[in-house]
């Protein structure tokens, strides 16, 4: 990110010397410069995912991120059973042959929060940025 983070500097007028300077003799003024930078660059990022997935022992949550709601298909162990979604090995083997017990549900919401903050929180409370195998299954599965 050093050659984007030059371009940046570039762009608001802050050569070379100039930064090297502002770290030295201003840090609070260059730590903002840094922060603005870094929104800059996660709000990119987070514009770019489609699709989260959380998962623990008992329930797997798979979200695609569409442009103005999120929709939701999860998959919840009901009872006491073996299900363990953490698991790659057992998630994968669920999807050919789902144990007895699994409930797949789903849901849709309208974004109550910028896209981007959205998709950010749900990172911070443990999703994590997906491919979308899981959801494009688990919504075949719903089909059948």
């Amino acid at each position: 990110m050093e050659k984007e983070f030059v371009q940046y500097l570039v762009v608001n007028g802050i050569p070379a010397e100039d930064w090297e300077k502002m770290k030295q003799e201003e840090p609070s003024k260059a730590e903002k410069l840094i922060e603005v930078f870094s929104d800059m660059v996660f709000e990119t990022i987070m514009r770019k995912v489609q699709f989260l997935e959380y998962r623990d022992k008992k329930e797997l949550i798979t979200f695609q991120c569409l442009e103005d709601e999120i929709v939701m298909v999860g998959m919840k162990a009901e009872g006491d059973s073996n299900v363990d979604f953490t698991s790659q090995e057992f998630v994968q083997k669920a999807m050919v042959s789902p144990p007895d017990g699994l409930k797949v549900y789903t849901s849709e919401k309208k974004y109550q929060k910028k896209r981007e903050v959205e998709l950010f929180e749900m990172t911070q409370n443990g999703c994590f940025i997906s491919e979308g195998n899981l959801f494009k299954a688990l919504c075949l599965a719903l089909e059948r």
